[in-house]
């Protein structure tokens, strides 16, 4: 049986006011694949992801989520983004952040209906932090507010997530068990993510997306030292992530 193809680009490029950032960009990824997007700052990592989503749109080409355009699909695909706009200050609760990812199907007048709040306590559930939803979002640790963020992303049942730098600044043992999260999510749905971390390999990542203004694909088991170095332009040492830690509370 053939595989399903959740994203498919054809022949994209990008431009900045007319500086370009992303030429001749084809790109397909299957269902359940899990794909790393890495490459150099400005090297058009986060504009892929956001031509994906639709938050731009190519110059020339194509992107098709699902076999439909990216905003015929939007309720069919959470999206982490790299800074979360929520102001540290502002009285919110993680049930609230979470059912932010349900507005699209919020009834008249902001009304929250019964089964949006049940969809937004599930999301939680599946990122491990059930109990938490009274709490207030800035009072969590780094590494429970990716998962909030992740649950929000998670609360509209979407078939793909995009995540943008979803491990940039945590520790390698919260790094670590948010791969372990993000490994069990990929178990239905398909995951594309830009990582920070150019000597990062992870063994619960398929594909790697490698970008700099084109694209090459290759799977996890051919990424060495070798074409990291190559794309980044300086030597890189590759580390792989396959230890495990004792878990404790973030």
């Amino acid at each position: 049986m053939a595989e399903s193809i959740v994203v498919h680009i054809e022949d994209v490029a990008f431009a900045y006011n007319g500086l370009p950032v992303l030429s001749d960009v084809s790109l397909r990824i299957v269902e359940k694949d899990f794909a790393w997007i890495v490459g150099p700052n400005g090297g058009g990592k986060t504009t892929l992801l956001k031509l994906m989503i639709g938050l731009l749109q190519p110059q020339r080409g194509q992107v098709r989520l699902l076999g439909q355009r990216p905003k015929d699909v939007r309720s069919q695909v959470g999206y982490m983004p790299q800074h979360a706009s929520l102001d540290p200050q502002f009285p919110v609760t993680v049930l609230d952040v979470v059912l932010m990812g349900r507005l699209t199907n919020f009834r008249p007048l902001g009304r929250i209906a019964r089964q949006d709040r049940e969809r937004a306590e599930a999301a939680l559930g599946e990122v491990g932090i059930a109990e938490r939803g009274r709490e207030q979002f800035s009072h969590l640790s780094g590494g429970q507010q990716r998962r909030v963020l992740i649950a929000r992303a998670m609360a509209s049942d979407p078939k793909l997530l995009l995540l943008d730098e979803p491990t940039a600044n945590l520790d390698l043992r919260v790094e670590q068990e948010l791969f372990e999260l993000l490994q069990r999510l990929n178990e239905r749905l398909t995951i594309v993510m830009v990582s920070h971390d150019p000597a990062f390999v992870s063994p619960f990542v398929k594909s790697v997306v490698c970008v700099k203004r084109h694209v090459h694909v290759h799977p996890t088991a051919e990424i060495d030292s070798e074409i990291m170095s190559e794309l980044y332009g300086r030597p890189i040492r590759m580390v792989r992530h396959d230890q495990h830690f004792d878990r404790e509370d973030d």
